[in-house]
């Protein structure tokens, strides 16, 4: 199987998450943020992650992929179980976060932004959804603020060191994303529990964190 995903995006690391969890082998393409041929032969549209599986067909949307890698297993990992208090958590952070990330991806050194061109593109797109990224930056200090406070209120919902309900869920596939994204903002101050959740699932999953891009 070969999943195309870009380094950055939280859909995509969905979906590279249940590979590394099941322990099932996948080879990872990262493609050019300006690529739309690529998707567009694909699924015809221009989205990832997008997984080409081993009868050659392709699908698109990370749940639909987490799911299908769940049904090959003869013991999925994933718990439906899920927590209201962390749906509400992730809605609240949702509600700014990506006015913090965003205008750090495009400066940041991956594979999807390595041409001029892919950057210009990110950041058109973007920045026509969330607004021009020079006031964002201007904020940042205050959304740092903002995601430290809530990152002290997510340990209150947090049943392990391994999986945020206790055992591996779906909730994991939702916050993991996130809490790998804000490894690239040095600022962060990571409570004791939300950093030992943050590198089991990484180490479980095998989707390395951002620290060392961290600016």
């Amino acid at each position: 199987m070969h999943l195309y995903v870009y380094d950055h995006c939280p859909f995509c690391v969905k979906a590279r998450m249940i590979f590394g969890l099941d322990q099932q082998p996948v080879e990872v393409s990262f493609l050019l943020n300006d690529d739309e041929e690529t998707p567009n032969k694909l699924i015809g549209k221009k989205m990832l992650p997008i997984l080409v599986k081993d009868d050659n067909s392709a699908m698109g949307e990370s749940l639909d992929i987490v799911n299908y890698i769940e049904s090959l297993s003869s013991t999925p990992r994933l718990s439906s179980e899920t927590s209201e208090k962390l749906a509400q958590w992730l809605t609240q952070v949702g509600t700014y976060i990506n006015k913090l990330l965003l205008p750090i991806m495009p400066t940041t050194d991956f594979a999807e932004f390595t041409t001029s061109s892919a950057r210009d593109y990110y950041s058109t797109k973007k920045q026509a959804y969330i607004g021009d990224f020079g006031p964002l930056r201007e904020q940042r200090a205050d959304l740092v603020t903002k995601i430290n406070h809530d990152l002290t209120r997510l340990v209150e919902i947090i049943q392990s060191p391994h999986a945020v309900n206790g055992t591996l869920s779906y909730d994991d596939i939702h916050l993991f994303p996130l809490l790998r994204n804000l490894t690239l903002v040095k600022e962060i101050d990571w409570p004791a529990p939300v950093a030992a959740l943050r590198d089991s699932l990484s180490a479980q999953s095998g989707v390395p964190l951002l620290s060392d891009l961290a600016q």
